[in-house]
């Protein structure tokens, strides 16, 4: 027993190095493709083997970093107050969760599209988007007279995808601030409208 618990702990211990190593590495490096699994073996003082028995490949390390980062915003959505806790109005919240995606990708870019990028599954079937659109689809449902919330939910979420973050950040060198208020501005536009004239969902 007491073998069994020095073990798990120093698999704990590990995997905190491991975290800490890729993140410090990631937010040095000027492409996420510069970042391999040898450099944060080597960097957080572990083997290759413990590093793939923790993670599995690369994209399942990145999915674990990207996690640990964004765990402050979803224990705020879950329990917080507003403007991302349950508590807030619909018309209030769906802005103020995209402004939190929005500002989360803008701190983490190049880990996001590295994740976003990574060419191991659809970017749409990543446990992280699809919390996100869970949630955003259960909050538009509450908006009356708003339809279709589950393809809103994706074309909201699309205005934030990692690639056009970066295309905008660093292409067209568009500022924090100008690109969070181009994004209430749209957001509000989607939330005020409502399906063309003569068109239903189903159609």
């Amino acid at each position: 027993m007491p073998e069994r618990q020095s073990s798990r702990k120093d698999a704990i211990r590990n995997r905190e190095a491991v975290l800490a190593a890729a993140d410090t590495l990631f937010s040095r490096r000027e492409s996420p493709e510069d970042v391999t699994m040898a450099d944060v073996a080597a960097a957080a003082g572990v083997g290759k083997g413990t590093l793939f028995r923790a993670f599995g490949d690369r994209a399942g390390l990145l999915r674990a970093l990207y996690e640990a980062r964004l765990e402050p915003i979803r224990q705020a959505v879950e329990t917080g107050p507003p403007p991302l806790g349950p508590a807030t109005p619909p018309h209030d919240r769906v802005p103020a969760l995209l402004d939190a995606v929005l500002c989360f990708k803008l701190d983490n870019r190049r880990l996001a599209l590295a994740l976003e990028e990574d060419g191991s599954s659809s970017p749409y079937r990543a446990e992280h988007y699809e919390r996100w659109h869970s949630l955003l689809r259960a909050v538009l449902e509450q908006i009356p007279g708003l339809t279709d919330s589950d393809f809103t939910a994706h074309a909201l979420l699309a205005a934030t995808r990692a690639d056009l973050v970066e295309h905008l950040a660093g292409e067209e060198r568009m500022t924090r601030e100008g690109m969070r208020a181009q994004l209430a501005n749209f957001v509000t536009r989607v939330l005020a409208s409502g399906p063309p004239q003569g068109l239903t969902a189903e159609e």
